[in-house]
């Protein structure tokens, strides 16, 4: 026999945010006359020491077996009181909590509005408390490795972390080296560190960790599983160089028939490369690959009488008749780290990016400017009749960013100084060029960036507030259209050479790392977290965790940081050896179900299958769901057609009965 429901309800002031526009007294003394509610009570915080000691010492006191709390969203402290009531011997999914903040206080003006609302929220909870009943959570396995994908400095970082703490980790990257965006750079702000010096030693600690795995020029194909038990299945694309015989020593590429002839990827296509080649010299693996969409001999079937990096190849490396190898493994958890897009600025066209050689981006410059770029670090430009060093040097800042017109309206965060830096590294090499910045703003935000920014006027770099409207061709210069907002005055500026501070957007690959792992998108398309301030580097998925700019734009200390962080809290699982799975869970009534299958169809974490079972002596396919996956969405519940198959918490005859306490059948 059920006991009878004995209902203790706690609504909480939250310091002034709730009771501004809530009497939370009113409130609590309505909800004391509501059926089975025998204890109601107020206090400025809830979710303190105090408050929840105040629910403790009830539950203990008057006996109370159902519990609910009138506060915040659940989403932030419905784990912190299931626990609570849980230590005072109640089951913890005996509790309802009442957002009367969010859905009361924080949405209405007026104090008479937002008692009554919260009162009927309070009843509605009650209502449905009754009904409730108990669930077990349940713990599985967890494998004690991890999966990072993506090797710039974030996925380096993370891995590097995890497997110093003496987990495996495999180490995802689909382009023949590690490194990522940071490689490409010449110096980082504001100390300016030569930006392979300090991460090159990164780049080869992970290549030859005992703990790590490096799977480079590989994808992830496809992610099944849960948190703890991930099933992960990887291709490993044919570099058509024998991995373990080839050298480094770069005779291959030396004797390629097609020569220097295809656009650098690393060098932002402003260096030319062989068909096989090595993507920069401190990559790591320190091993060549053959680009199939380059080399004559495999598109074309032939190369002059023989391919000549076989030839030349004295270790035997070079092997055509290689394929791409797929490769399964478990992890326990997974960190995401696929960096970031530089914008593309021929979306801009007022900006002459696709039409001027002499307009080029930040990212480019970044090239130009390394002593291991195209040009050896030197500053040289095309006037139309031969290369000249650029006496007049312009910065347009913005480039891609807080633009609706391209739909960016975030900030990048890093332009400001990446182009301060630019501007600093020209003037050196430039001493008597005249170079200036257009900015909207500057945002000099981080440790040490305001003195940088300081440092680069005090070098004669003019700062000018305006945002460009156009470019154009005038004879040999670029003309730079602007008004200078400070001194309303309309500039025309002839200019040699136009560098754009492009921002930062999300992969245009991304769908498909979305896909894999059931990820979702914040509104400025990258991904989403859990909570955006207490689980920054959490994902709506449990055991996937996200690390450097795929979640925002972001400098290299915070991507340091973060995935520091995503690593730490992927070790969780890893280090406990097992994980809890929600008791709050889809169920099936098998007895009923048609086997159907819309809801195997509708689930968006491939929870639910078809399985066969003997009814009535009868063979029959039914859906049953496999918890350890399953979220409690309830997407599969208004799919069903026999009405089977229902949420745990959230079965009709608990919230239809909450439904009519709101008064919407009235």
């Amino acid at each position: 026999m059920t006991e009878k429901p004995k209902i203790g309800v706690y609504v909480c002031h939250c310091g002034i945010n709730i009771s501004a526009t809530v009497d939370v007294e009113t409130v609590a003394d309505y909800a004391l006359k509501l059926p089975n509610v025998e204890v109601a009570r107020t206090y400025s915080y809830m979710c303190s020491d105090p408050g929840q000691s105040l629910i403790k010492n009830d539950i203990r006191e008057h006996g109370l077996n159902r519990v609910i709390v009138a506060s915040c969203s659940p989403r932030m402290h419905e784990p912190t009181f299931r626990k609570a009531i849980k230590e005072a011997g109640i089951n913890p999914y005996y509790l309802e909590m009442a957002n009367i903040r969010e859905q009361c206080s924080w949405v209405h003006h007026d104090i008479d509005e937002g008692t009554a609302k919260s009162k009927k929220l309070v009843a509605a909870s009650v209502a449905k408390v009754r009904l409730l009943e108990a669930l077990e959570s349940k713990e599985v396995d967890a494998e004690p490795s991890a999966l990072v994908i993506g090797a710039g400095i974030a996925g380096i970082q993370a891995a590097l972390d995890i497997a110093d703490a003496g987990f495996k980790v495999y180490l995802v990257e689909k382009t023949p080296s590690v490194g990522g965006r940071m490689a490409q750079l010449d110096k980082t702000f504001p100390t300016l560190d030569c930006s392979a010096c300090i991460l090159t030693p990164k780049m080869v600690d992970c290549a030859s960790h005992p703990n790590i795995e490096l799977l480079s020029y590989s994808e992830v194909e496809e992610i099944g599983g849960y948190i703890g038990n991930f099933d992960i299945k990887v291709r490993k694309k044919a570099r058509y160089v024998d991995f373990d015989k080839c050298t480094g020593c770069g005779d291959c590429a030396a004797e390629c028939r097609v020569k220097d002839r295809f656009p650098s990827e690393f060098d932002m296509g402003m260096g030319k490369r062989s068909a096989v080649y090595l993507p920069f010299p401190q990559a790591v693996p320190a091993k060549y690959t053959i680009d199939p969409e380059s080399c004559l001999y495999l598109t074309k079937g032939k190369c002059g009488k023989g391919p000549k990096c076989a030839e030349v190849c004295q270790a035997g490396a070079i092997n055509f008749d290689q394929v791409d190898e797929t490769v399964e493994f478990r992890v326990g958890a997974v960190i995401v780290a696929t960096g970031f897009d530089p914008f593309d600025a021929s979306r801009k066209p007022e900006y002459g990016y696709s039409d001027y050689p002499n307009v080029i981006t930040g990212m480019e410059m970044e090239r130009l400017v390394s002593a291991s770029g195209p040009t050896g670090g030197k500053i040289k430009i095309f006037n139309g009749k031969e290369e000249i060093e650029p006496k007049e040097v312009a910065f347009i800042k913005c480039v891609g960013s807080r633009d609706e017109s391209v739909g960016n309206e975030y900030c990048s965060r890093v332009c400001c100084m990446y182009v301060a830096k630019q501007a600093h590294l020209l003037r050196d090499k430039l001493p008597d060029a005249n170079i200036r910045v257009y900015y909207m703003d500057v945002r000099a935000f981080g440790k040490g960036f305001e003195e940088f920014y300081d440092r680069v006027r005090r070098e004669n770099v003019r700062y000018i507030r305006g945002n460009p409207s156009e470019i154009f061709k005038r004879g040999d210069k670029l003309v730079v259209k602007v008004e200078d907002t400070l001194t309303a005055t309309p500039l025309e500026d002839e200019v040699d050479l136009v560098v754009l501070g492009v921002g930062l957007e999300p992969r245009a690959d991304m769908r498909q790392t979305m896909e894999l792992l059931r990820l979702s998108q914040s509104p400025d398309r990258f991904f989403l977290e859990a909570h955006p301030k207490l689980r920054p580097v959490d994902t709506a998925t449990d055991g996937v965790f996200l690390a450097g700019c795929c979640q925002g734009p972001k400098d290299i200390p915070d991507t340091v940081a973060q995935a520091k962080g995503a690593a730490s809290s992927a070790m969780i699982p890893l280090a406990r050896g097992k994980v809890v799975i929600s008791a709050q869970v889809a169920t099936v009534d098998e007895s009923t179900c048609r086997g159907c299958g819309f809801c195997v169809n509708i689930c968006p974490y491939t929870a639910i299958e078809l399985v066969t079972v003997n009814r009535f002596g009868h063979e029959v396919e039914v859906a049953r769901v496999n918890e350890a996956l399953c979220k409690g969405c309830g997407s599969c519940s208004p799919g069903c057609l026999s009405d089977s198959i229902q949420p745990k918490s959230f079965r009709d005859r608990q919230i239809l009965p909450q439904i009519a306490a709101l008064g919407v059948f009235k």
